[in-house]
């Protein structure tokens, strides 16, 4: 950088300091400030202004600390007050209720207050949750409450050094296109933080809101076998509670909890990324499971809106993939007779379409996040294999992983009764529907730059082959179609039914490559022929991509 440039950069966050209303942030910042004035690196500092934070249809989320291009109290006050003049100007009077949400990590609460008095100095009714509390139950509180929008503070499973901020709208479900780039201009607009309006902290909810989320999730589980040896780790988050009152109420025991993880913690002091996907992460459950000779491991992300499992097996606990415990949880719901839509993303194993045409329920496939599956109008089911489930959408519009643990639950209860397991019931499916297996490559960039790059190759050097099979058709999501927005992703559809998706994380600076491919299970050699055979095809396509992507 030239004097001249780290002389504008230095007079802009000396601006910036001068309006942080938070004493941590702005102390830190100005620490910042004084190392480049004396010649230190001003690099940390520059990227802490190079541009704003962008708010897009997941929200904010970034790690925590001041300018623009961090989670900080100034980037949360404008994000609400952006908000605000958008709900009012698309049709929500003064007086109209925003429900607001948080999680257990650093700074939620303090953003969730921060909204709360934006909101309510923009003329809104802010409606603050008790505590620290599942993301779900926030989707559950904007329709229950008669809300014209709610926002949720989390990072979901990010690092602990980040935070986040989700919005959601009256109907319950995340915003998508356009309503994304309108909040993002309003927010663009905010003048100075001085001469935002802020009001009361609002109105704090008393436990009553979260009583009937809980007695709504509990009432999904029907009548049967209730015994039933479960493991449970909420992730250090903030499902804990929600989930040992739901299987109580619903009847069955008290799931053994691993202790060192069962209080929310925002350091997640055990795990080195707070994601049940996470290798390592699942390791204390497992090994509790063992020791307690359970049935079954559950688990939360640290907010709760995800649901993770494993089972036992002949050389130990194994997790189980998002795809398996989508096709368990659709199992129960079509044989239950549930009615309406089965849908799922296009990066999920395309086994649910197989199911719900067997089974005369229609079928949908949408882009990557609750927040298009949300949406779907008569939606019975949906998941996405990310570990996101949809069991209720009549109650919650988004995945709820409280209400998934708990059917997966009375699902591995009934097959107990019946002297099976989950991963019979699994080689059921597979033998009626073939085995659909599904891996993943992701690969963690530190810079972003990278995943452009690896697209871009990807685009300009397509490949012929991958896994040994023959590219059939290739689409670019960035096109669209009449059924997906546009979007940035590639499509490789191959022979006998094997796929390749590869796009990048929404949330996580990761690329990442879905894989699946479909192999009959031959009544002679079985279900552990055809997952050996797969295991094989899987690598052998893992391999491909990356050297294809060059990662």
């Amino acid at each position: 950088m030239t004097t001249t440039d780290v002389a504008a950069l230095l007079e802009q966050a000396r601006s910036w300091a001068a309006e942080d209303p938070d004493d941590e942030t702005r102390a830190q910042l100005e620490s910042i400030v004084k190392d480049v004035e004396e010649g230190g690196d001003p690099a940390d500092l520059a990227d802490r202004f190079a541009g704003t934070l962008e708010f897009g249809t997941a929200g904010l989320r970034g790690a925590l600390g001041p300018g623009p291009n961090r989670m900080n109290r100034v980037v949360v006050t404008r994000a609400a007050a952006g908000l605000a003049s958008y709900l009012l100007d698309d049709g929500a009077t003064r007086g109209s209720a925003v429900v607001i949400g948080y999680d257990a990590r650093h700074n939620s609460d303090v953003f969730a207050r921060d909204t709360a008095e934006v909101m309510t100095g923009a003329g809104l009714r802010a409606l603050v949750l008790p505590r620290p509390l599942p993301t779900p139950l926030l989707a559950f509180a904007i329709r229950e409450l008669g809300c014209v929008a709610g926002v949720m503070v989390t990072a979901s499973h990010n690092p602990p050094q980040d935070n986040g901020y989700k919005v959601y709208l009256g109907d319950g479900s995340q915003i998508v296109p356009p309503a994304d780039t309108e909040i993002a201009e309003r927010i663009a607009a905010v003048g100075a933080l001085a001469d935002v309006p802020r009001g009361t902290p609002g109105e704090v909810l008393t436990e009553d809101v979260v009583d009937r989320y809980l007695d709504t999730v509990a009432g999904l589980a029907g009548d049967g076998p209730r015994e039933l040896t479960v493991v449970y780790t909420p992730l250090h988050g903030v499902g804990g509670s929600s989930v040992t009152q739901v299987l109580e109420t619903a009847g069955f025991d008290p799931p053994y909890v691993v202790t060192r993880q069962e209080e929310p913690d925002p350091d997640f002091p055990t795990v080195t990324f707070p994601n049940p996907e996470e290798p390592g992460a699942m390791d204390l459950a497992m090994a509790l499971a063992e020791d307690k000779d359970a049935d079954l491991v559950v688990a939360n992300d640290p907010d709760g809106d995800r649901c993770a499992a494993a089972v036992p097996g002949p050389h130990g606990w194994r997790m189980l993939r998002g795809d398996e415990v989508g096709a368990l949880l659709a199992q129960h719901l079509l044989s239950s007779g549930k009615q309406g839509i089965y849908a799922t993303s296009i990066v999920s194993s395309s086994l649910l379409g197989r199911m719900a045409t067997a089974a005369g329920r229609p079928y949908a496939e949408t882009l990557t996040g609750f927040k298009w599956l949300g949406r779907i109008e008569g939606l019975a089911f949906g998941y996405e294999e990310a570990l996101g489930y949809c069991v209720d959408p009549e109650h919650v519009r988004d995945k709820d992983g409280v209400s998934a643990l708990l059917l997966l639950c009375e699902v591995a209860a009934a097959a107990k009764a019946a002297g099976r397991t989950l991963t019979d019931l699994l080689d059921d499916i597979a033998s009626e529907h073939g085995l659909h297996a599904t891996d993943q490559v992701s690969v963690r960039v530190s810079d972003l730059a990278e995943i452009g790059a690896a697209m871009d190759r990807l685009r300009t050097d397509p490949p012929q082959r991958l896994g040994g099979l023959a590219v059939e058709q290739v689409d670019d999501l960035t096109e669209g179609s009449a059924d997906l927005p546009p979007t940035d992703g590639l499509r490789y559809r191959l022979a006998d039914g094997a796929r390749v998706i590869v796009r990048p994380s929404g949330t996580e600076p990761k690329i990442k490559a879905y894989l699946e491919v479909v192999v009959p299970v031959n009544p002679d050699d079985g279900v552990d022929a055809a997952r050996i055979s797969a295991a094989g095809r899987l690598d052998a396509l893992g391999n491909d991509i990356r050297r294809a992507a060059g990662i």
